[in-house]
């Protein structure tokens, strides 16, 4: 069995992406180890496919080069015979190149490629963004004749690609329901955004979407990381009897958590793409951003977006000011988005 070393994406919602490059390479036989950052780390544990997470034990951004070359050292040994580098910068080669991996394949990203075997080019930045799974699954699709010289990303006639899929523990999953004494029928809300307010839904259209919720029997609670614990209080404040987890969960515990859920509303973030890749309805809400690069896995899910002359902007904040993509996405538009992806689910219907 070919054994493979995946370096994982630096954030959730890309490793979450990556899974079918992960279903294409265990397709072909191969055992796949992953190393990630232990921020991401929980996403690759349930991700299908991958037989063996390592968590690398430097920090986010950092070169640390004393640690990559020990854990190189470590991971020598194992005999691994290709590497797939799913970030762009140089320092996340460096381990499968320290551990003499005889082939690393990735995009050019930094330094064109240094410390690759096989680089593929990036699409070209006048082109609308790919999307982010068929981008990492082009790498699978590389020729069993090692090559230096970069090739181009797939074409369109690859077959279709297997949707983006995470499993969680039940009796994991009923536990971290019970901890937090959440019924059978629940909606998620995932209100945080890692790049910036100009992916966020406003405040207040997430508490009128919990109100809507509480009437039709569904109690609702907010997940996400502790930063985003001032507006997990902010909804609860304003949709009374909401329950605010932001900061109370680490991400395994929000994995089997999102597994329970009736519904997920999120913005374009890391855990709408875990809820949708858990199979979970779940409706993304998209503004500054593009559903065509960063979709959603398709089993049970929806993306709203208003596609107005100035979206996708890909900016951290609004550059006009107003936050009209997002705005403009009503609360009862996402609400009925939400409730007829019930029908696809074993989710008690509500009324």
């Amino acid at each position: 069995m070919r054994r493979v070393l995946l370096i994982a994406p630096q954030w959730i919602g890309d490793a979450v992406m990556a899974q079918p490059l992960v279903a294409l390479l265990a397709g072909q036989g191969a055992r796949i180890t992953a190393l990630a950052l232990p921020g991401v780390a929980p996403v690759l544990r349930a991700m299908p496919g991958v037989a063996e997470v390592v968590e690398a034990p430097f920090a986010h951004g950092r070169l640390d080069f004393k640690a990559r070359r020990a854990l190189a050292a470590q991971l020598r040994r194992q005999g691994f015979e290709r590497a797939y580098v799913l970030t762009n910068n140089v320092k996340s080669r460096l381990v499968p190149w320290l551990a003499r991996i005889p082939r690393r394949i990735g995009y050019r990203g930094e330094a064109r490629g240094l410390l690759l075997t096989e680089a593929l080019a990036e699409a070209p930045p006048n082109k609308q963004r790919p999307d982010m799974r068929r981008h990492y699954a082009a790498l699978a699709r590389r020729p069993e004749t090692p090559a230096a010289a970069p090739t181009s990303p797939s074409g369109a006639c690859d077959p279709p690609l297997p949707e983006p899929t995470l499993a969680a523990d039940q009796a994991e999953a009923c536990a971290q329901r019970e901890r937090f004494a959440l019924p059978e029928r629940w909606i998620a809300l995932c209100p945080g955004a890692e790049f910036g307010p100009a992916k966020q839904w406003p405040v207040e259209h997430y508490a009128a979407l919990a109100r809507l919720a509480r009437q039709l029997g569904f109690s609702v609670a907010v997940l996400g990381a502790p930063r985003d614990a001032q507006t997990g209080a902010a909804i609860a404040t304003q949709a009374p009897g909401t329950l605010n987890l932001c900061g109370g969960t680490k991400l395994d515990d929000a994995i089997a958590l999102l597994a329970t859920a009736s519904g997920v509303v999120s913005n374009d973030s890391g855990l709408m793409h875990v809820a949708a890749a858990l199979g979970r309805p779940t409706v993304g809400v998209y503004g500054s951003t593009d559903p065509r690069h960063t979709p959603p896995a398709a089993h049970r899910s929806a993306t709203l977006w208003l596609h107005l002359d100035c979206s996708p902007c890909f900016q951290r904040t609004c550059p006009l000011g107003h936050s009209n993509c997002l705005r403009g996405i009503a609360p009862e538009v996402v609400w009925d988005r939400l409730q007829s992806l019930f029908a696809d689910t074993a989710a008690p219907e509500a009324g």
